[in-house]
């Protein structure tokens, strides 16, 4: 592990503790371009505000059941999403459940799927769009159903529930580098889909800035990578290799050597939140035995 010498400061950028947070999820965004086109991102890496570590999906190294994997923090065997086209409800306690069982709040700004997966399904564009003050798991929710929906949309919906709901966990879920992958001509080794990745760098170059100085913690990470054939499921680190950023005070920031089981992601966003984990999910053995923790 490289670590910064000045890895806990207090800067214009992350000025307090707090046990609120952002996890975003930009879907497809292989660890190799995560590494090798995001600039801001590993600005802050080098500045001493954030960690960069490596992730191993889970399998099937496909979106629905991943989606399940990160917010549930239970394999994909256990929760029983296996495919793209398993349209349910899930039957596991996701980040969304907990948030509402400790009397904390939360929001979404997401891929459709999402809301299927926590609040209703199937979606109903006419009904379901946008939901607020839903009494459901998720809180308030703007969903979208064009993987071609711009990222730039996106984060302004998330913006929006920032400022209207003030939730402690707010999840962000952009498809534009998931569709670049699936659109052109050598899929994630692509011009555009590394373009793609780029433009995502500057849309949090331009967003997390003032999101970490309402207070709130940041994890950025994905679901899975791409292939060179425009496609992922199977078991390449193309595919399964993905990144995780962390900006938090309770994170020692830089460039961790070790690859992370995706299942921990999870229970890593309940410790930020300080509530307690469900009992499915994984202890944090890798995070704590590579030193991450203050």
């Amino acid at each position: 592990m490289l670590n910064s010498d000045n890895a806990h400061v207090s800067n214009g950028l992350l000025n307090r503790a707090s046990d609120k947070l952002i996890f975003i999820m930009l879907d497809g965004l292989r660890y190799d371009a995560a590494v090798q086109r995001m600039g801001f991102m590993h600005h802050l890496v080098e500045q001493g505000l954030a960690a960069r570590f490596r992730v191993q999906s889970e399998l099937p190294s496909l979106s629905r059941p991943l989606y399940e994997v990160l917010l549930t923090g239970t394999p994909v065997w256990k929760h029983g999403i296996t495919t793209n086209d398993t349209v349910r409800l899930s039957h596991e306690q996701s980040l969304f459940h907990l948030t509402r069982q400790h009397g904390r709040t939360n929001a979404a700004a997401a891929y459709y799927w999402v809301s299927e997966l926590y609040n209703r399904a199937p979606f109903n564009r006419a009904a379901d769009r946008i939901q607020l003050h839903t009494g459901l798991a998720i809180d308030h929710g703007l969903f979208y159903w064009e993987d071609h929906y711009p990222d730039s949309h996106l984060f302004a919906d998330a913006h929006f529930l920032l400022q209207l709901a003030q939730p402690d966990l707010l999840y962000v879920h952009s498809m534009n580098i998931d569709h670049a992958g699936h659109s052109f001509t050598g899929g994630g080794e692509s011009a555009s889909y590394r373009n793609h990745v780029i433009t995502a760098d500057v849309l949090l170059a331009s967003t997390l800035p003032a999101w970490i100085n309402m207070g709130y913690q940041i994890i950025v990470t994905a679901d899975h990578g791409m292939n060179a054939d425009s496609n992922h499921g199977g078991t390449t680190d193309a595919e399964r290799h993905v990144p995780l950023f962390i900006i938090s005070e309770q994170v020692k920031s830089g460039v961790y050597d070790i690859t992370l089981p995706q299942l921990e992601i999870a229970p890593l966003a309940c410790r930020l939140l300080d509530i307690k984990p469900a009992e499915a999910m994984v202890p944090l053995t890798k995070l704590q035995a590579a030193g991450a923790f203050y």
